[in-house]
């Protein structure tokens, strides 16, 4: 073989010894013998060349295995780095979690890095604890650069509600430093979230001390007292002076017809909070142009509202709070009620090629007890195939004697199962409702049954008896491999 043609080959194996001997730990080589350090050289060295090999699972098992064994946090951040160019951001997070366990109290990169993939995968709650260790050793400046970029994440979350109060938490730590009016304002909306209205009204008067002419800060602050039916006329006042400054906003203009419903001006209220659903139609808009509408004996116009509102989003709080209060049975907020659905399915996945196409049947048993669902499927002769139980926070997948637990209940039934079933949250789409935490779109019938829910990709449509019990339920969505139909239909509809 020429030496021109294997210099390409001495070239990569120099740059992977090199990477080796970089990221073979120092730990390690001080502590071993020469040959329990040549084997970690030797796994580093065969993990990188399994990585180019494709074999990105080998590779990030081995240094992971290496990190625990030799408590050595480079390796972990490897495995990392593995994960996140793989695409599997669970397996990234499970190394980030073990670098910053493996790393000096002191470093804080790590920190950075697992908060970041916390907040990125939806975990907002768990990123609390190890983003305020952060926080505590940054200075002022840092702490303040952390905040807002943690604040620019508070958009890609799907669940706001949650963002907003891990967000308060971790921003509680910081705020005597915090000097940004953007983050003070976001902090003080992350108070209101956490039931600190007191902390929310201090801040929001201390951005507009220093901005009295801050629209955001003065709508925010004259919608807490309007919707508190408290000091209305300084309501009024603030909120004026926010429409006055930004006249075409809708919000502002739905904060004043708020206000003026609690003076008792409903005609000039209904009026303003139409003309702000013009502008943006939005859920909260809808709830109180309801509200104004029930209160003036239009019941019909009201509910009417209130469906285009779910169909806008099921899931916002204003709209579902009102709903609780003035139409209780739209609302299904028992979300500890118990229930037992038992029936048959059958899946068709229809692929990007014949090749993709695939089915199944079979029957199910789904047992709902406070906040807790048991799934149970079985063969289409009764055959047992598997169990799930989901809580709050975590699913386990019990077959053929093995138990497998994860976060994501629909992940773990595809990955084991390989059938595309929504576990999270079914025992709310057999009760017609909504599930908590992620946007949703809810359509009802003359009758106000849901008759079609849209949430986390799947369209769902329901079939009802004359008993308002439900007899059939066709689940619909696009995925990557094709379009996926299920079919439910129930031998006990929550008996």
């Amino acid at each position: 073989m020429s030496k021109f043609l294997l210099r390409p080959y001495f070239k990569g194996l120099r740059l992977l010894l090199i990477a080796c001997w970089i990221i073979a730990p120092s730990f390690a080589i001080a502590q071993l013998d020469d040959a329990q350090t040549g084997k970690v050289v030797f796994e580093v060295l065969a993990s990188e060349i399994a990585l180019q090999r494709g074999e990105a699972g080998l590779a990030y098992s081995t240094y992971m295995e290496m990190a625990r064994q030799y408590k050595d946090p480079r390796l972990a951040q490897r495995a990392m780095e593995i994960g996140i160019t793989g695409g599997s951001p669970e397996l990234a997070l499970n190394a980030a979690k073990t670098w910053e366990n493996l790393s000096p109290s002191s470093q804080t990169k790590p920190k950075e890095v697992l908060v970041t993939l916390l907040i990125l995968s939806n975990r907002w709650s768990e990123a609390v604890k190890p983003a305020i260790a952060l926080l505590k050793q940054q200075n002022p400046s840092q702490r303040e650069s952390t905040l807002v970029q943690l604040q620019a994440l508070l958009a890609k979350a799907k669940d706001e509600s949650d963002a907003l109060r891990a967000f308060y938490e971790i921003a509680s730590t910081a705020k005597p430093d915090i000097k940004d009016p953007s983050l003070l304002y976001t902090y003080a909306m992350s108070a209101e979230k956490a039931g600190h209205l007191d902390v929310m009204e201090k801040t929001l008067r201390e951005i507009l001390r220093k901005n009295p002419n801050d629209a955001n800060s003065l709508n925010a602050l004259g919608y807490s007292l309007a919707d508190r039916n408290i000091k209305l006329q300084e309501a009024f006042a603030l909120i004026t002076k926010a429409h006055q400054l930004s006249p075409k906003d809708s919000f502002i203009l739905d904060s004043l017809g708020w206000v003026n419903f609690r003076l008792g001006k409903n005609a000039l209220a209904l009026e303003q909070l139409q003309q702000a659903f013009k502008i943006k139609p939005e859920a909260d808009i809808a709830a109180h142009i309801g509200e104004v509408l029930w209160v003036m004996g239009r019941p019909a116009e009201a509910e009417e509202i209130w469906k285009q509102g779910q169909k806008l989003d099921a899931n916002n709080p204003t709209l579902k709070e009102t709903l609780k209060r003035l139409k209780p049975d739209w609302s299904n907020t028992d979300q500890a009620a118990n229930g037992l659905w038992d029936g048959r399915f059958a899946v068709k996945v229809t692929g990007l090629t014949d090749a993709q196409n695939q089915g199944g049947s079979g029957g199910f048993t789904l047992t709902q007890e406070q906040l807790k669902d048991v799934l149970e499927i079985r063969n289409p002769v009764g055959g047992a195939i598997a169990k799930i139980t989901i809580t709050p926070g975590e699913a386990v997948l019990e077959r053929d004697g093995q138990v497998i637990t994860a976060i994501d209940a629909d992940t773990l039934v595809q990955n084991t199962l390989g059938l595309p079933l929504p576990a999270r949250g079914l025992s709310n789409w057999l009760r017609g409702e909504i599930r908590p935490g992620s946007e949703a779109s809810v359509e009802r019938n003359a009758k106000g049954q849901v008759s079609s829910i849209k949430q986390d990709g799947w369209d769902l449509f329901y079939t009802w008896s004359d008993k308002n019990r439900l007899e059939k339920l066709t689940m619909t969505r696009s995925s990557n491999i094709g379009s996926i139909d299920i079919r439910l239909v129930f031998d006990n509809p929550n008996e």
